[in-house]
């Protein structure tokens, strides 16, 4: 992982979502899904940060998102 600092935004989401409802991941006109932080915040994600963490059972976990100052996406990771 790289390093957090001051000057990026930190973003927690919590997925537990079954293979059916990932398949539209996939989906070329779906490049990009608006997920619901756990601080109340509505963030833009790209799919092809999620689809890495889809199993045949779908994809469940806790995850961060770290985003730099330039609103580019430096890290994408389950923590659990």
């Amino acid at each position: 992982m790289k390093s957090i600092n001051a000057s990026d935004s930190v973003f927690y989401f919590s997925i537990n979502a079954p293979y059916k409802q990932c398949e539209v991941l996939y989906a070329p006109s779906m490049p990009d899904v608006v997920m619901l932080s756990e601080s109340g915040l509505s963030v833009q994600v790209p799919t092809n940060r999620l689809r890495q963490f889809v199993t045949s059972n779908g994809i469940k976990g806790r995850f961060r998102m770290v985003i730099d100052a330039n609103k580019k996406i430096k890290s994408f990771e389950r923590l659990g």
